[in-house]
């Protein structure tokens, strides 16, 4: 866990971040570019969220796809991604064959760099992975540098500039800007922008930017919300507690915790309890899996942000069909799925509209 100064983190994030993050195109920005773009996106949103239609060419042989999830986590996004991806290649009477590789996320990116050459060596027609940390841009560009295997980058849908015209074949996510500024909308509307608050990040990486330090700035620009301290976390769960027991024994007046990931939240949440402080200082999710909706239903979490989940597999088997139907051009180079604001005083029938419809495959 590493815990820095308000003026340290400014600085971290500004200099030596910033050289990264400023080489990535928000999905706003990249539309207005590439207006059409944006109506090939819609074509595409549209078929994802229609019935399947099955593949109209003959397959020779199965397609081989690899997938590298960073799926070790209480988060059930990665794993529910692979059921509605596996699920939704079935309907479309795709031919496959599949290996998956999880790992914990951050900290195992020597195992990820093994996976990826195993996929290269393994002569795979599609790769799944992400890209978070720096290191990874590395590994991906090595991929991107071969005509095989085709990349699909997940959790990601803001395109790297320097890469120019050897793209992925695809980014696909949940835009971590949006949610993030939907989650501090309501902050806002809750606080009416005064008191103070702390971030607890996952790792010093891409998600941690674009969903913390996007938080911030939205936050500093259109309030008077103070940020006392920020800790990383690198997403794990034991980490997230210790760091807001190290929190409240700095701080009493705080009124909220931004947590950037399932994970932290659920740790904050088992700190805030341990010290009677869970009616006190509000807590948010990120996402809204099953254990999100689960401390939303106990009320021990305050909101989160809900992606319409299985969308994103959907669209991962929906890109495929439509290159192996030769219709490659149909496929956008973004895919951005869906959000809904999910508050502790939700009704049952509102909330399990929603599990329905995010969850339509992968069950809830």
């Amino acid at each position: 866990m590493k815990i820095f100064s308000i003026a340290f983190f400014l600085a971290l994030f500004t200099n030596a971040l910033f050289a990264q993050i400023g080489d990535y195109q928000l999905v706003k920005e990249y539309f207005e570019k590439n207006p059409r773009q944006k109506d090939i996106s819609s074509f595409f949103k549209n078929i994802v969220k229609n019935l399947p239609i099955a593949l109209k060419s003959k397959q020779e042989k199965p397609v081989k796809i690899v997938i590298v999830y960073p799926g070790r986590q209480v988060s059930d996004y990665w794993r529910r991604s692979k059921v509605s991806f596996q699920k939704r290649l079935d309907e479309l009477g795709i031919k496959y064959e599949m290996k998956d590789y999880f790992t914990k996320p951050a900290v195992e990116i020597k195992e990820q760099a093994k996976q990826i050459l195993s996929a290269i060596k393994e002569d795979a027609d599609y790769l799944i992975f992400t890209l978070d940390a720096k290191k990874h841009t590395k590994f991906i560009e090595r991929v991107l540098s071969r005509r095989k295997p085709k990349l699909i980058l997940q959790n990601i849908t803001t395109p790297k500039i320097s890469w120019g015209s050897k793209q992925p074949f695809l980014y696909i996510g949940f835009d971590h800007v949006e949610g993030s500024l939907r989650l501090a909308e309501y902050y806002l509307r809750k606080t009416q922008g005064i008191g103070n608050y702390a971030v607890l990040f996952g790792s010093n990486g891409y998600v941690s930017y674009m969903r913390g330090y996007q938080f911030i700035k939205y936050l500093k620009k259109n309030s008077d919300l103070k940020l006392l301290e920020t800790y990383y976390t690198d997403f794990d769960r034991e980490k997230a507690k210790n760091a807001v027991l190290d929190l409240l024994k700095r701080h009493k007046n705080l009124k909220f915790i931004y947590a950037c990931s399932t994970d932290i939240a659920i740790g904050a949440i088992e700190a805030l309890k341990e010290k009677g402080m869970l009616s006190k200082i509000a807590i948010n999710g990120w996402g809204g899996g099953s254990s999100e909706l689960e401390a939303i239903k106990k009320r021990e979490m305050d909101v989160t942000v809900m992606r319409m989940n299985d969308d994103n597999g959907v669209a991962m088997a929906e890109a495929i069909k439509l290159d192996l139907e030769g219709r490659g051009d149909k496929v956008p180079l973004i895919y951005s799925g869906d959000f809904e604001l999910v508050e502790k005083d939700i009704s049952k029938s509102r909330l399990d509209e929603l599990k329905k419809r995010a969850f339509r495959y992968s069950g809830f």
